[in-house]
């Protein structure tokens, strides 16, 4: 079973960046579709954005056009840059397959944006 590891999360002020990294054990050029999840306080896990083998991207509207999801197969990595962030993005971040691996999922790294 892969085993998923993120980081590069933070504190950061509304209009911010970060770039969020996703570690995997094993190699992600198996895995069809890797995805950026996340999940609010209160609110129910969400995909916000994924990226196939050949690299093509799908964002969540609300995203579109400040995330970007990227993936370094030679590293086994997925990314997240992360621009004009809103305090609406504060969550804790995720990544798994697309669709998800049941028992894959990391601990996460928090994002927390403030005004």
């Amino acid at each position: 079973q892969v085993q998923l590891v993120e980081s590069g999360g933070g504190l950061v002020q509304s209009g911010g960046s970060l770039r969020l990294s996703c570690a995997a054990s094993l190699p992600i050029s198996v895995i069809n579709a890797m995805g950026w999840y996340r999940q609010a306080p209160g609110k129910q896990r969400e995909l916000v954005a994924a990226i196939t083998k050949g690299s093509s991207t799908n964002y969540a509207d609300s995203v579109k056009g400040r995330f970007f999801i990227s993936r370094d197969d030679d590293k086994n990595t997925v990314y997240l840059q992360m621009n004009s962030l809103k305090p609406e993005d504060t969550a804790v971040y995720y990544c798994n397959a697309d669709p998800p691996l049941p028992g894959a999922w990391g601990k996460g790294t928090l994002v927390t944006v403030s005004l």
